[in-house]
């Protein structure tokens, strides 16, 4: 049976791959965007969830509204309120983790060949996910300060490009984030080319080193879109993310969500607030920073102790991801081919490019112990040595 041509273009996710090779237990991963079971709350959620099922358990079970549960969508909005956006509740939608947001981004604004500016590496998801409608993507250059808003005032100016992708705080693969200039002229341009900014931001709440920054959508003065997560600040497979979107555009949102799933589910739903109210989650977020602190400066000093000088890396401020480039006569499959050899796994970055750039990998440091990155980076050291030799 011949699928349709949608799918054509559309390719399997490339890291779950990736994690069917890393799955020997011999193997130390870097591949995967996990973040460390044990900052997994499962007591506290397990309680939450017993309160729900004793005092409310029935409406938990039912059919709830597609926009999601309401004292959820207001604990949001307050959360909002703190970095300086004033949100209503009503702004904002429930979805079936962030994914599923940015695929009710993608059908309700793009047709077949709209031109979709996006970072350079960028977020394989996004990449995927949009590439279902029929994307034509306009790639633009990170600098270590964030996109390169020159490039991409000129993508802009050519393409006319309808939405710009952006994952401005540890971006996604790169680990860089957008200063607060970066953020001011992406939101000048955004209402100069009448872009509609879709700002993703699944780590902002892991900020471990440096001063926080406010969200791109601060400073804009035309509509946009803002995507959160609770897979990083609670846990992922609880499977639940958010869009706040614009005046006039929330109905088009729930409309397209209605033709997938009608809702989130209720019961998720009522147990993560729950748990949310009855607990110190600015706590919880802050031994979250802390463990990847530890973890981010332990890779950070084994990189410099074992990899080659010719191999240049990202430090990053926060998040969960470093990204580091080789020479370009050397491709980073084949690094992999000889890293999986030696029981060490990366993400090669061919996948995070629009263009099929082949000397670049990234590299994962919430999820391994201590322990299992300083051996995993002596041996990838090793296997960058052998290949670069």
């Amino acid at each position: 049976m011949k699928t349709a041509d949608r799918m054509q273009g559309v390719h399997r996710s490339y890291i779950r791959e990736i994690l069917k090779v890393t799955a020997r237990p011999e193997i130390i991963s870097f591949a995967g965007g996990l973040p460390h079971p044990d900052s997994f709350p499962a007591d506290r959620v397990a309680a939450a969830a017993a309160k729900v099922f004793a005092e409310d358990g029935a409406s938990a079970l039912q059919y709830s509204t597609t926009e999601g549960y309401a004292p959820l969508r207001k604990w949001i909005a307050d959360r909002y309120a703190r970095q300086g956006l004033t949100v209503s509740p009503d702004d904002i939608l429930i979805t079936t983790g962030s994914q599923q947001a940015l695929d009710m981004a993608g059908r309700a604004l793009l047709n077949r060949c709209d031109a979709v500016a996006i970072e350079r590496p960028g977020y394989l998801g996004a990449i995927q996910c949009f590439s279902m409608y029929g994307a034509d993507f306009k790639p633009v250059n990170l600098l270590a300060t964030g996109v390169d808003t020159d490039m991409l005032d000129d993508v802009l100016e050519r393409t006319g490009a309808k939405v710009f992708y952006a994952v401005p705080n540890f971006q996604n693969p790169s680990g860089i984030s957008y200063d607060a200039s970066t953020r001011h002229r992406v939101a000048e341009l955004m209402a100069r080319h009448e872009c509609m900014l879709v700002e993703d931001n699944p780590y902002g709440e892991l900020r471990f080193l440096g001063e926080d920054v406010p969200p791109v959508r601060c400073h804009m003065q035309t509509p946009s879109i803002l995507l959160g997560s609770f897979s990083k600040m609670v846990a992922p497979g609880m499977r639940l993310g958010w869009i706040y979107a614009p005046d006039g555009f929330m109905d088009s949102l729930v409309r397209a969500k209605q033709a997938s799933d009608l809702h989130t589910a209720t019961l998720t739903q009522s147990i993560l607030y729950r748990y949310l109210v009855d607990n110190d989650v600015d706590a919880h977020i802050a031994s979250i920073r802390d463990r990847y602190k530890r973890h981010r400066d332990i890779m950070v000093a084994s990189i410099r102790d074992h990899f080659p000088e010719e191999v240049a890396t990202t430090e990053p401020e926060g998040g969960m991801f470093l990204w580091c480039t080789l020479p370009d006569s050397v491709s980073a499959e084949e690094v992999f081919k000889e890293a999986i050899r030696n029981n060490v796994a990366f993400v090669p970055g061919k996948p995070f490019y629009v263009d099929g750039t082949d000397n670049t990998f990234r590299l994962n440091f919430s999820n391994a112990s201590p322990e299992k990155i300083e051996e995993g980076i002596a041996r990838l050291g090793k296997c960058l040595r052998h290949c670069l030799s």
